[in-house]
């Protein structure tokens, strides 16, 4: 792994290298110990290391850039190289701006030296735990603990230098009957894998798996749901395209206005919907500078069911004269200026307290396979799966057949009636926020889904 100085000799010698005017250097270096099971039994167990560098240079406003994997003198030499050869084949950028100049970029303390170095002596103790209690309940277990450590940088030819160390780590378990009729699933996220609990996971997957069993088929339609934390944040994320200032003012977005406008300061969600990113949050810390390698800083984006910010990239925020808020993303490339510190704010009422308020509903722990509908609406489409269960004056009464969903994240939101407390949850494609359980009325599930 780079330390602080490696990764300032190393960029200099990058930068060094352009004869362009402009040149930016991002490296990335991520080494990450990883323990698989499955059939109850370790399949895998991994440390490797994966870096690169990409090199992006500019001149007369044409700009080009290229990625290398290897840190030797002579892959640097040929990656700046390729560059630049590319820069003279790419047409000028009419929306381009000058080089940020040296920042100030926030310490955000997100590195657990424990985690950091964890290999499979510290991650066997887990995956025996969640083996052990499938094997008492005569079923099959599978899945993943990880941890990783990364180190990224940003420097340019202006002054501009940036370094962050950070560590986390994951476990996730699929249990299943050993007849693969039934499956139930739990995970959970941690900054610092000491604090991960096997045993609660193992119990809840095992739960679930044992009472899916022999699912009836529930007639599609529109329903009350209970979403799992996990289940409404893989929703909930997808949110955050939808805030582009750019994209809003110019009429492409939830937030847009017909005839012109926009919904900036307008009350379209309940009183209890607050969405925010903060990067300094001790929950979920995150990136330190933007994808536009601003200073990272905190934002609401709903407060209290209002419209409260829209998100400004460099150029945008220039060209209509506001404050730029990191519209170009994070580490996680989502929009907002807190890199993957989105948080949706809880409430009070456990997963049992939000299911005994439920007349009539379906209980959804976990999403599979979404994908886009419309990029206006941001309605998803996608399964339900590992745990679907119909609910009956307050109590989960049946296992029910998995659903095809669609949905939006802006609609979820408006129908959204209570919530639970937030918790950091780690959803599809390494999507991590932090997100409550909640109830939502007139989610529709138009189709049923054979899958398990």
């Amino acid at each position: 792994m780079l330390t602080r100085e490696e990764a300032q000799k190393l960029s200099q010698k990058v930068l060094a290298l352009s004869t362009f005017p402009e040149c930016q250097v991002s490296v990335s270096t991520i080494e990450q110990a990883y323990t698989r099971f499955a059939n109850n039994g370790i399949t895998t167990a991994s440390l490797n290391l994966r870096q690169s560098v990409s090199i992006a240079v500019t001149r007369d406003g044409k700009t080009g850039s290229y990625a290398a994997n290897d840190f030797d003198d002579a892959s640097l030499k040929e990656a700046v190289k390729k560059a630049e050869e590319l820069a003279a084949l790419a047409p000028p950028n009419s929306e381009r701006l000058p080089a940020l100049g040296p920042q100030h970029y926030p310490t955000i303390n997100d590195l657990d030296p424990a985690t950091a170095k964890a290999k499979a002596p510290e991650m066997i103790p887990h995956v025996k735990t969640i083996i052990e209690a499938a094997l008492k309940a005569k079923l099959v277990a599978a899945g993943l603990i990880e941890r990783s450590r990364r180190a990224q940088v940003v420097a340019n030819k202006t002054g501009l230098f940036g370094f962050q160390e950070s560590a986390d780590s994951q476990l996730t378990t699929t249990i299943r009957m050993a007849d693969g009729s039934s499956s139930g699933w739990a995970g959970q996220p941690s900054l610092r894998l000491s604090e991960i609990d096997s045993a609660k996971l193992a119990a809840v997957a095992i739960e679930k798996c044992l009472r899916w069993k022999n699912p009836i088929r529930l007639d599609p339609g529109n329903y009350t749901v209970v979403l799992e934390a996990t289940a409404a944040a893989d929703l909930v994320r997808l949110i955050q395209g939808g805030f582009s200032a750019r994209n809003t003012e110019e009429g492409r977005t939830f937030l847009s206005k017909k005839g012109g406008g926009t919904l900036l300061r307008e009350k379209i969600f309940p009183d209890f919907i607050t969405l925010r990113s903060d990067p300094f949050d001790r929950k979920q810390p995150s990136s330190p500078w933007t994808g536009d390698l601003l200073p990272a800083k905190a934002v609401t984006w709903i407060d209290k069911g209002v419209v409260a910010n829209l998100a400004y990239d460099r150029y945008w925020a220039t060209k209509t004269g506001k404050e730029a808020n990191g519209g170009g993303g994070g580490r996680l490339g989502g929009g907002f200026g807190g890199g993957g510190s989105l948080t949706l704010d809880g409430g009070t009422d456990s997963l049992e307290q939000l299911i005994a308020g439920v007349e009539r509903g379906v209980l959804i722990t976990h999403l599979w396979y979404i994908r886009n509908v419309n990029p206006q609406t941001l309605q998803q489409t996608g399964l339900t799966r590992d745990g679907t269960f119909l609910i009956e004056n307050g109590k989960i009464t049946q296992p029910v057949m998995n659903f095809r969903f669609l949905e939006s994240p802006v609609r979820l939101l408006k129908n959204t009636k209570k919530l639970g407390p937030a918790l950091r949850v780690r959803g599809l494609e390494g999507g991590m926020m932090m997100a409550p359980s909640l109830v939502a009325t007139d989610f529709p599930l138009p189709s049923i889904s054979d899958a398990i």
